[in-house]
């Protein structure tokens, strides 16, 4: 599956747009990742804890974005974009990405 950011792949022709595909999670960090973030927090830094919970996130959400356009029978994915936010309180935030794009029929 090819998927870019941009409106075309070169070398190649969109012979049929398929429709928009998305993939969205809402992750709360683990245990350990909510320990280890909220002690980073405390010295400041790089918080590798939570880094690897957005990281997972991230990759769970454009997993399920390339799962909808095969299921659609597509072969890429054009104009992919990210979205992240913040979802719940202080006591429940959890992490929440969006990952969309256009799925297409290259040839």
């Amino acid at each position: 599956m090819i998927v870019t950011t941009t409106n075309d792949v070169a070398g190649k022709e969109i012979v049929q747009v398929l429709g928009v595909v998305h993939g969205i999670i809402v992750r709360t960090p683990t245990i350990a990742q909510g320990f280890l973030g909220n002690i980073k927090n405390i010295f400041g830094g790089h918080n590798q804890a939570f880094t690897e919970m957005c990281e997972q996130t991230r990759n769970a959400a454009y997993q399920n974005m390339i799962q909808q356009a095969q299921m659609l029978g597509a072969n890429a994915i054009v104009a992919m974009r990210y979205d992240s936010d913040s979802v719940g309180g202080d006591q429940t935030r959890a992490n929440e990405v969006f990952c969309y794009g256009t799925a297409v029929i290259l040839r």
